[in-house]
Parts: structure tokens; C-alpha cells; sequence
């Protein structure tokens, strides 16, 4: 429920602040006086979108601060968490300032909040109807929403939306496990005689950098086997190991009588013999590697020639060749396995495809049933609104199969017995019109009696009895909750429980909206205005006390 309203600075209103009640609230006053700012500035704090200017011509910032009783259920919890909202002192105060250059900052409970966050905060706080809805009642597209939310048909809702998920996802797999049989098959040759080829070669990571070492280092021998040979001839027992020899058995001989002069001497040369083995060693071993058959060569040469033909064929590199090679495995082994992994994908189809059936066709059967049930709510509040002979009926027609069921939904009326049936924007006139639309209103909130409902003259184009039937199915809905309506109507005002006067005033060369509670004498004199006109005459004032009493 609203509590109160604090407006500064706002289009025409410098400073406003109103305490509102239970059940029926109604706001009365000229047309141009003000009423839809008030409903302005209320939808600007819930975060509504509205009218570009709002702050008051000269004002730096506009600044609205609603109160509202805090709302129950685990959407309300979730939302609150989700936002780090604290409402465990019972208080939920939304404040929002406009600055004049355009920029809005908005609060709840002094915690900084987004726009998104106050609109679905305003879902749980209030409902906003006129004439001319905007919000769906009106528009065919959601009157599939608006029945399901009237049957509380979430969880089957949500049953179809899921096996519509599941259904897609594996329409989805299917179609490119089709797509890519279909290439592979283009491409099956291919991918055969390549895989034999790569098979029949079986190139090995860094073959490639060996063979082109030896190959290199073949061609080269011929050149260099000589030199070698030349210098293992000279490092041989003939040449330098033999003098070498000769030299140190002469010290070792001449040792004893030199007084130790000759150790070190002797030391470096088994030093230098023991290099000298190792170095022949080294050199014979390369000597036994350049010993080949030039056959060797061809054969070296042919296989890497063979890789890197290969490589440039398949534009990777020598080394990428096997990897290569099972990714071409991989996709013969998706094509032969393909035929097994369509049927079963086709199987799982099949199966998606009925249980989505399954839940679509729950679901329609409960749309039907709500349908019905909305359908006699409908006729029960129609009569009392002076609208018995006219027919409202909710068709629930099948649609395009689709995440949220088989059907159409659309809410259409007869206004005569025996006339066509057609959608409320263009069957119904502007009076009928607003009383199908608070009928429709009344039914599609029944379980809402904690959101405060405002209609914005919804009685637009009724008057007399029809007036007051209007304004006596508000007050009793009122009885439940909190309603509160802007209104023309002198048999609306009447009924309400509280009543504002919405008036402007000129200071200062500037034009002001204020509004007064009303009371006793001048709540008769705004009622009798309101059926004479501005000039207020004692019989006006007698019918007005009349409704009063009434």
C-alpha cells in the first residue's frame, strides 16, 4: 500500500506532500490542474518511463520520495536480496532526484538503485490503468501472459518452456550432424587417399631436421673424409702418439737422477697422451660415420623429400604431419560412425518432440480451462456495471508451436447479443471500453489485494448510473486493498473514502498545482461543481450532498 507522496519541484508543483489511506483515494479537480503530474512523479519514483522534463522551470533538481508498505512473498524476498536491499525495520522509502540537466539518481532505503531494479519493484507495488492502457490489457500480444498469470499456469508454463529448450537444442545437434555428414561426404575421397598416403609414409616428429643433417653431412664427406683421414695419420702411433711416447719413457728414464725436476713434466705429457686417445677416438668415430654407401644418399634424400612434398601439398609443416593426419582420422571416423550417431540424434528427436507435445498440450488444456474461468468472472462483473447483454470471451486458438506453448490468446467482446465478436479497442465505445477494462482489471488482480491500483479516469465517458455502478465496483474493490483513482465523475468522487482537490494557484507570476484534502462542506462543494460546473448552485449542492449520503 502507498503511504505517502513527498513532491519538490516537479513540472508545476514546488512542494506537495500527501499521506494516503486504505481503500478508495480519489483525486478530483479541473482539467489542466494537475492530476496527471501526480501520477507523473509516482511513475517517475517506481522508474517508470514518462515525460523527458520533469524538474520545474528554475529548479536545479526535482526530487520524489514515496512510501510504501513493505511487500510479502519470495519474489519481493528475492528481489530485496538481490538488490541488498534492507527492510527489516518495515519501511520501503523510494526516493528519486532528477537534476535539470537531465541526469536521474534513484534510492531505496538510502541504498542506490537502478532503474530496472525500481520497475520490477514497482510490479510488486502498483498496478496502473486508464482508458487508453499501454500496458497490455489492450494489446493482443499479451494477453497470453495475462492468462496464464490469471490460471497460475507458471510451473506448466515452465514444464513446455524446458522441453521446448531440450527440443531445440537437439533440433540444433541434429541439423549440424547433418551438415557434417554432408561435407565430409564431399570431401571422402579426399580424405581416404590422403590418410593412406600419410599412413604409408608415417613421417615422425623432427624426422624432417634428421634426415637433412644427414644428407648435409653426406654430401660433405667426400670432401672432408680426407682431411680427417690426414689427421688421424698424424695423431697415430707412427706420428705425434709415438713421439709422444718415446718422450716420456726417455724422462720417466732420466727421472730418478733429476731430484724431482721432471715430475711435472711427465705429468703433462700422460695428461696430453690420455687427450690425444680421446681425440682418436672422436676422429675414428667420425671416420666409421662418413664410411656410406652412396646408395644411403638416395635413399635419405628420396624420404626427405617425400616429407617436405607432403607438408607443402597439405600447407603445414614437416612436423605437423602426424597431427595432421589424425585430425584426418578423426574425420573418417565421424563419417563411418555418422549414419549411427543420425539415428540416434533422430531417436532423441523424436522423443523431445513428444514430451514437448505432451507438456504444449497440458498447457492448452489448462489455458482452455482459465479461459472458461475467466470468461465467467468476467459475465459476473459485468452485470453490476450495467453491461449484462454484453459477452466477453477469451479464445485460445492454435499457434506456431514455440517456447511458451501452441497458442494465441485474445480477449474480445460482444457488446449486443447476436453481434460479432471483435477486440475491445474496436468493438467497445469510449464508456464501454472503460468498464470492460475494469471488469478485466478486477479479474486479473484478484489475488493481489496487497498492490495498491490506480485508474486514471477510468469512467471516462460514463455517467448517471453507469457512473455510479463504476464507482461502486471501485469502492468494493477498494474494501481489499488500496485503490486510487483520478476522476471527473461526481458519482466516483462521491464513493471515496478519502478525497483531494488537485487545484493551481498563481504566485509571482507563476502558476503552482496544489492539492487539499476535502471534507465536510468543501468535499460537497467540489462534488457540486463537479456536476454544474463553475458555478456552484444550492441545488448542486443538495444533489452532491445527496450522493454523499447515497
Amino acid at each position: 500500500m502507498l503511504r505517502s507522496l513527498d513532491i519538490r519541484d516537479m513540472l508545476i508543483i514546488d512542494r506537495l506532500e500527501l499521506a494516503f489511506q486504505p481503500g478508495l483515494n480519489v483525486l478530483t479537480g479541473e482539467t489542466g490542474a494537475g492530476k496527471s503530474i501526480l501520477l507523473d512523479s509516482l511513475g517517475f519514483v517506481l522508474g517508470w518511463r514518462g515525460r523527458a522534463e520533469l524538474v520545474r522551470a528554475g529548479a536545479k533538481q526535482g526530487e520524489v520520495i514515496a512510501e510504501f508498505d513493505v511487500p510479502k512473498g519470495p519474489v519481493a524476498a528475492a528481489l530485496f536480496e538481490d538488490a541488498g536491499i534492507d527492510v527489516s525495520d518495515g519501511e520501503l522509502i523510494l526516493r528519486r532526484v532528477n537534476t535539470a540537466d537531465g541526469r536521474k539518481t534513484a534510492w531505496v532505503n538510502d541504498r542506490r538503485v537502478s532503474g530496472d531494479v525500481l520497475r520490477r519493484l514497482s510490479e510488486l507495488l502498483v498496478e496502473l490503468h486508464g482508458q487508453h492502457d499501454d500496458r497490455g490489457l489492450l494489446n493482443p500480444r499479451g494477453h497470453r501472459v495475462l492468462l496464464d498469470t490469471f490460471g497460475s499456469l507458471e510451473s506448466k508454463l515452465f514444464k513446455t518452456r524446458t522441453a521446448w529448450k531440450v527440443l531445440a537444442a537437439i533440433r540444433k545437434d541434429l541439423e549440424a550432424a547433418q551438415a557434417q555428414q554432408l561435407a565430409l561426404k564431399a570431401e571422402e575421397e579426399f580424405l581416404r587417399h590422403a590418410v593412406g598416403e600419410l599412413d604409408a609414409l608415417d613421417p615422425q616428429a623432427g624426422e624432417e631436421a634428421t634426415l637433412d643433417a644427414e644428407r648435409r653431412l653426406m654430401q660433405s664427406a667426400e670432401k672432408i673424409s680426407s682431411d680427417i683421414s690426414k689427421a688421424h695419420q698424424a695423431m697415430s702411433y707412427d706420428a705425434a702418439e709415438g713421439a709422444l711416447t718415446d718422450a716420456l719413457r726417455w724422462l720417466e728414464g732420466a727421472a730418478d737422477k733429476a731430484d724431482g725436476r721432471l715430475d711435472e713434466a711427465i705429468e703433462g705429457l700422460n695428461r696430453t697422451l690420455n687427450e690425444l686417445a680421446e681425440a682418436q677416438s672422436g676422429v675414428e668415430d667420425c671416420m666409421d660415420a662418413l664410411r656410406f654407401n652412396p646408395h644411403d644418399l638416395e635413399t635419405v634424400e628420396e624420404r626427405l623429400f617425400a616429407i617436405r612434398g607432403l607438408a607443402r601439398k597439405h600447407n603445414v609443416l614437416a612436423d605437423d604431419l602426424g597431427p595432421f593426419a589424425d585430425t584426418l582420422r578423426s574425420k573418417l571416423k565421424a563419417l563411418d560412425g555418422g549414419a549411427d550417431d543420425l539415428i540416434r540424434l533422430e531417436n532423441d528427436l523424436k522423443d523431445a518432440q513428444e514430451r514437448y507435445a505432451h507438456a504444449a498440450d497440458a498447457l492448452t488444456k489448462a489455458r482452455t480451462t482459465a479461459a472458461a474461468e475467466l470468461d465467467a468472472m468476467m459475465s459476473a462483473e459485468l452485470a453490476p456495471l450495467k453491461m449484462e447483454r454484453a459477452v466477453f470471451a477469451t479464445i485460445v486458438a492454435s499457434a506456431d508451436a514455440g517456447p511458451d506453448g501452441q497458442d494465441s490468446v485474445s480477449f474480445t467482446v460482444a457488446t449486443n447479443p447476436g453481434a460479432p465478436a471483435g477486440p475491445l479497442n474496436k468493438i467497445a465505445s469510449g464508456g464501454e471500453l472503460s468498464r470492460f477494462l475494469l471488469a478485466l482489471k478486477v479479474c486479473l488482480t484478484r489475488d493481489q489485494s496487497d498492490v495498491t491500483m490506480i485508474f486514471d479516469e477510468i469512467d471516462r465517458g460514463v455517467g448517471g448510473a453507469t457512473a455510479d455502478a463504476v464507482g461502486r465496483r471501485l469502492k468494493a474493490l477498494a474494501a481489499e486493498g488500496q485503490v486510487l483513482v483520478v476522476t471527473h465523475s461526481p458519482q466516483v468522487a462521491a464513493l471515496g473514502a478519502h478525497h483531494w482537490r488537485v487545484a493551481k494557484r498563481v504566485e509571482n507570476g507563476t502558476t503552482l498545482s496544489e492539492v487539499v484534502p476535502l471534507e465536510g462542506q468543501l468535499r460537497i462543494d467540489e462534488i457540486a461543481r463537479m456536476l454544474s460546473g463553475d458555478t456552484v448552485t444550492d441545488p448542486a449542492r443538495a444533489a452532491a450532498q445527496e450522493l454523499l449520503n447515497g
